[in-house]
């Protein structure tokens, strides 16, 4: 499948690093309260250690559930993210108001038998997920064969969607950039996603040596925009990986801002995926050292 030539896209680096440079130039003409809010409202909550327990994800899930009894002028991140077997878990403490998301399919490498796969996004929904983040299969993808690559993600959907019983549960799938190593390999796989039925395509797993890059996300954009423009179809996006500090996340703000305007700039087609930069966030606003999270 010739992607590119299907949607007339071809990465232009020189264009987007002075793009870029642009952004990075302009971050202080873009920070203010309600921006740091904003991006505080569009974070993925994550813990995705091993030593995680069924505890330590309760005390997330409490932290946020008593979150605003702390910062009552703050939303509320979007999601707390953990690994498919802790949904329950958080279903069951979930107090306030943001939705589960859930790692699945053998994350972070997607190396394994199909039929696990789908059964643990089977089992995830069933257990409570809201949304579920899978990985590209990457063995496939970059052996060229990307149309078992794309069916991967086509039966997710459906496995998905039977589990879901009428809830609307979203799809997001990584691509782990970092790994794609190449911008024409980053635009491929994110028009592969978005065509087998991706709501969101994310940059990263966090797990590799390079994660969210500024340059991965302006691809990404530009190619949610050009599917846009074919389809009528608003996919999301999600940055993550390395995202620690709230310049970070004003970087990804104001890339989203540039190439796909403020339609994008809600919960709804916009995600952190974030372990680290709440606190920073909090710390821009209240001017002070915050370690809430």
């Amino acid at each position: 499948m010739d992607y590119l030539g299907k949607y007339g896209y071809a990465p232009d680096m020189e264009k987007m690093g002075r793009a870029l440079e642009i952004i990075a130039a302009n971050l202080d003409n873009v920070a203010s309260e309600q921006v740091y809010k904003d991006c505080f409202s569009m974070m993925d909550l994550t813990t995705l250690k091993t030593d995680d327990t069924p505890a330590s994800v309760c005390r997330l899930v409490a932290k946020v559930n008593a979150f605003q009894e702390s910062y009552p002028e703050w939303p509320l991140p979007a999601s707390v993210c953990v690994y498919s077997n802790f949904a329950a878990v958080v279903d069951a403490h979930r107090k306030a108001d943001f939705n589960i998301t859930v790692v699945s399919a053998c994350f972070p490498s997607s190396q394994s038998f199909l039929e696990v796969k789908l059964r643990e996004c089977e089992l995830a929904v069933q257990q409570g997920a809201d949304e579920v983040d899978i990985v590209l299969a990457l063995n496939k993808f970059l052996a060229e064969d990307y149309e078992s690559a794309a069916e991967e993600i086509r039966q997710v959907r459906a496995c998905i969607d039977r589990a879901a019983n009428g809830r609307n549960v979203h799809l997001k799938v990584i691509l782990e950039t970092g790994l794609l190593r190449t911008p024409d390999n980053i635009a491929k796989a994110s028009f592969l996603a978005m065509e087998a039925g991706a709501d969101f395509i994310k940059t990263s797993t966090g797990k590799v040596d390079v994660n969210a890059t500024p340059m991965a996300a302006y691809v990404m954009c530009e190619c949610i925009a050009k599917y846009y423009a074919a389809t009528g179809k608003k996919i999301g996006f999600k940055p993550a990986g390395g995202i620690s500090s709230a310049a970070d996340a004003l970087c990804y703000y104001s890339i989203v801002s540039s190439v796909l305007g403020k339609d994008w700039l809600t919960k709804d087609l916009f995600r952190f995926g974030v372990s680290r930069v709440a606190n920073s966030l909090l710390a821009a606003v209240e001017q002070k050292t915050v370690a809430y999270f």
